[in-house]
């Protein structure tokens, strides 16, 4: 199972392969597509690129320092740059970020195609509590290809804009590509990953019974979430 306290390299070099087994397995994680990262103390471990998920080995996982220069492992993951970014701007807002996860999970990929010519707009509303509470807002980015590095710029834009309003993001989705999501241990990202995912899958599926619109909750459902559990929407 995936960890909620890393306290050595090994675990978190442990805990990244077993976080990669159970995406895999589970169908959030496909061929080599995705990748995970672990920050310790100044150094972060990640996922190398082109690796399968559901076959990472330890010793094999790239490792870089506090200079962003890779230092052991296979070749990092092209979106290392954007992982570093993501735990710079948590510091700078306080947020606690030591996981990061991507995947190019169908649902959320799928939801993004559907609703990217919305300018502005988030890839969910708030439609169940769970989602409200484990994940919530979920700004799109703009399709750009795979690591540009225009990407970078507005995460971390929305990650600042989102926490000054009061609602800090713990999740992106870039268009056609898939969900980046973080937490303070992996147990924590993993499990924000699927609710991510699951919630994309019911608005999908929604969508093609053609229904009319999910109704989201109403604002005092949404405020007694806010007040009871510190969801964040």
């Amino acid at each position: 199972m995936a960890r909620t306290k890393i306290t050595s390299e090994n675990d978190a070099r442990q805990a990244i392969c077993e976080m990669g087994r159970l995406l895999f397995t589970r169908g959030y994680a496909h061929a080599t597509a995705g990748n995970i990262s672990i920050r310790l103390n100044e150094e972060t471990l990640i996922t190398p690129t082109d690796a399968c998920l559901g076959l990472l080995e330890p010793e094999s996982l790239s490792k870089i320092d506090a200079q962003g220069t890779q230092v052991s492992g296979e070749r990092a993951s092209k979106t290392i740059a954007l992982h570093r970014a993501i735990y710079e701007q948590s510091s700078q807002l306080g947020i606690q970020t030591n996981c990061i996860v991507h995947t190019h999970s169908t649902a959320t990929v799928l939801m993004s195609m559907l609703v990217e010519q919305q300018a502005g707009k988030e890839l969910l509303d708030p439609i169940t509590p769970y989602f409200v509470m484990k994940v919530g807002h979920v700004p799109l980015i703009a399709y750009a290809r795979p690591g540009a590095p225009e990407v970078i710029d507005e995460v971390t834009l929305q990650m600042r804009d989102y926490s000054r309003a009061g609602t800090p993001i713990s999740a992106v989705m870039l268009t056609r590509l898939g969900p980046v999501v973080w937490g303070s241990n992996p147990l924590e990202a993993m499990a924000r990953l699927e609710e991510l995912e699951e919630t994309a899958r019911l608005a999908v599926q929604h969508a093609m019974l053609a229904a009319p619109p999910l109704k989201p909750l109403e604002e005092d459902q949404l405020q007694a979430l806010r007040s009871q559990f510190q969801a964040r929407w």
